[in-house]
């Protein structure tokens, strides 16, 4: 190989060591506004032909989960598009039938149902956690995939995203959230158990991908270490498997305002104002 070929190569291997190039932030403004205007016509298409799309988002904790959960929802009519984030249990839906309590929360004609986390927590964190029984866990695996085909074949568009962290990331977002006192809240006590728990929690992701990563809805794994990357990603990607036409109405034109037909506006003094501290 000649001086000039072996340079080269040793460029090639320099460059693919340093990773995919920083997407510099005037880049990823002006693409999240053209990726959230194409969210902007898929919800004026769900509503307009009454689909049902529900999106599961899971992973490890401090994935980036929430904050491409929040640009998606940015601008999408809530009505249209709604969080399910459950939180623990109660002791009447711990007797229920496992996916009871989130069967309520399933789409009608016309909606999109975006999952923080979802009936994956028992082969998530209950599992590693202790919270489920042996017998629980192995029902779950031989249920979930018929729970999910039976939700896809009554025309419920099922997406499920697996937001995949490095240990040495999570980490520095742990301490992040740590020296952030706005933050500190996201860290719950399970979420620090996570960190002592890493390998089972892998062990655990591996069984669920095994059962539940079935044709009718297979998972979709993001690679969340940038989080800038991960969410033009996952938008650009839920834009591309649901098939949508621009249906934006056509310019409005505001109406004149109604004529002063001797309309008095109450006093000033008669209403509380909010004090102007700024």
């Amino acid at each position: 190989m000649s001086k000039s070929s072996a340079k080269k190569v040793e460029k090639v291997i320099e460059s693919e060591n340093k990773g995919p190039k920083k997407l510099s932030s005037e880049f990823y403004e002006n693409e999240l506004a053209r990726l959230q205007t194409e969210l902007v016509k898929l919800q004026e298409w769900i509503k307009a032909k009454g689909l049902k799309v529900v999106i599961i988002f899971e992973g490890r904790d401090a994935a980036g989960k929430g904050g491409v959960i929040k640009r998606i929802t940015q601008r999408l009519n809530p009505r249209v598009c709604r969080v399910v984030a459950l939180g623990t249990p109660t002791e009447r839906e711990k007797t229920q039938w496992y996916f009871q309590r989130y069967v309520p929360h399933l789409p009608a004609a016309g909606e999109m149902v975006l999952f923080d986390r979802s009936w994956y927590n028992r082969a998530g964190v209950e599992r590693v956690m202790g919270f489920c029984t042996e017998k629980q866990y192995q029902e779950f695996f031989r249920t979930c995939p018929e729970f999910e085909r039976m939700l896809v074949r009554s025309g419920i568009i099922l997406i499920k995203y697996w937001f995949s962290v490095s240990d040495d990331e999570q980490e520095r977002r742990f301490q992040s959230r740590i020296d952030d006192r706005t933050k500190r809240w996201k860290l719950s006590p399970i979420d620090l158990a996570s960190r002592e728990k890493w390998i089972e929690y892998s062990i655990a992701k591996d069984e669920m991908f095994k059962y539940t990563d079935i044709k009718q809805a297979p998972w979709y794994v993001v690679n969340a270490d940038n989080k800038k990357r991960a969410r033009l990603n996952c938008i650009n990607h839920i834009l591309s498997i649901i098939p949508y036409e621009d249906l934006t109405p056509k310019p409005i034109e505001l109406p004149p305002r109604q004529d002063d037909k001797g309309y008095v506006r109450p006093p000033f003094t008669d209403q509380t104002f909010v004090p102007d501290k700024y």
